[in-house]
């Protein structure tokens, strides 16, 4: 048996596993609320913690968010296991949200938070971290899927 959308799983591997390295070394080096500017007044690493989704949203909302990212996570294993062979861009877009979804599900299980670092100033921007990337990419991934499927013509000529 064939081992089907292969590069959805790497692609989730290797973003929940780099989003769970960063979070693990952030948490290792830095002290909570610590920043360390990398472009002063632009961007910074500052370690903070969030109950609530990406960027911040629904803060506090930590139980129902546990599920959500479980119910997701869960939904995407079964549509690569179970579904159609997925073209690349969805297969790359799907990968990166399930990476991000386990990333920030597992830090809401095991901590009831999720650990954020990404600070950018410049713009007043909440303190966001890989998993949010991921699942953002992902969505522009799917988009991107979406714009290429030419539809079928049912007319005849």
């Amino acid at each position: 048996m064939r081992f089907k959308n292969k590069f959805f799983w790497i692609t989730a591997f290797v973003a929940f596993f780099l989003d769970q390295i960063t979070k693990y070394w952030v948490v290792q080096t830095f002290s909570l609320q610590q920043t360390l500017p990398l472009l002063p007044g632009i961007f910074h690493l500052t370690y903070v913690t969030n109950t609530g989704a990406a960027f911040s949203l629904l803060s506090g909302k930590v139980e129902w968010l546990r599920w959500l990212s479980l119910g997701v996570s869960l939904a995407l294993i079964a549509l690569a296991w179970f579904g159609p062979l997925l073209n690349r861009w969805e297969q790359l877009g799907y990968g990166l949200i399930l990476g991000g979804a386990m990333g920030n599900g597992i830090d809401r299980f095991a901590l009831g938070y999720v650990v954020d670092f990404l600070d950018f100033r410049l713009i007043n921007f909440p303190v966001f971290n890989l998993a949010d990337v991921f699942i953002n990419i992902g969505i522009v991934c799917l988009l991107i899927a979406a714009f290429q499927k030419t539809p079928t013509s049912s007319r005849r000529h």
